[in-house]
């Protein structure tokens, strides 16, 4: 072998060894995503394989100062980060808020709740009436807008209204769709609630 041909195909090891250690999935939980049964409901499954791979959960290489267990949600590029150690977190897809609807800060996790009412605000039904049959609240089940969990944000002004919850819409992940809140995949919001602690940091950039 030549000095050059020998240059070439250390160069070529290199480069293959590199794309090796930048790999930021470390597991993918795309198996996740079947029916289940969950405090009497029937969950159902997903068709996951029409959800972008990206926005599966899966276990990803992650830097940031902030300790475990703080949540941080990339608005831009749709993903919910569960900061866990050694450098990792569990990531999920996400919706955000439509355009006139965005919003970011840091808030904490005051309340966590199963199978959530959801009631919605006094703007949002003036903006849809139709949602006024529901100012008393709609009660829980699989059609709920909150889905099967909520994570209830306050910060130091108090409740902020906006939640990371569930959502039977799923085919809004990686979208732009909703009034501010954060939507999740139901079993996703079903695997964070387990993770997350009351007060908990949550961060929305």
């Amino acid at each position: 072998m030549t000095i050059r041909s020998f240059v070439t195909a250390a160069g070529l090891a290199l480069v293959v060894a590199l794309a090796g250690c930048t790999s930021t999935s470390f597991r993918v939980f795309t198996s996740d995503y079947g029916s289940k049964r969950d405090a009497g409901y029937s969950l159902p499954s997903i068709p996951i394989s029409k959800v972008p791979r990206k926005y599966h959960r899966q276990i990803v290489r992650y830097d940031t100062k902030e300790k475990p267990g703080t949540i941080i949600v990339d608005t831009s590029d749709k993903f919910l980060y569960f900061v866990m150690p050694e450098g990792k977190a569990m990531r999920y897809g996400i919706g955000v808020g439509r355009e006139g609807f965005e919003w970011s800060g840091t808030a904490r996790i005051a309340a966590k709740r199963e199978w959530p009412v959801w009631t919605p605000p006094a703007a949002m039904i003036k903006r849809q009436p139709e949602l006024a049959k529901y100012a008393g609240g709609m009660p829980p089940g699989l059609n709920n807008a909150l889905g099967a969990r909520a994570l209830y944000l306050h910060n130091k002004r108090g409740d902020t209204g906006y939640r990371l919850h569930g959502t039977p819409e799923w085919a809004s992940i990686g979208r732009a769709m909703s009034s501010g809140c954060i939507r999740m995949i139901n079993q996703d919001v079903i695997d964070l609630y387990d993770r997350t602690d009351i007060g908990a940091k949550v961060i929305v950039k």
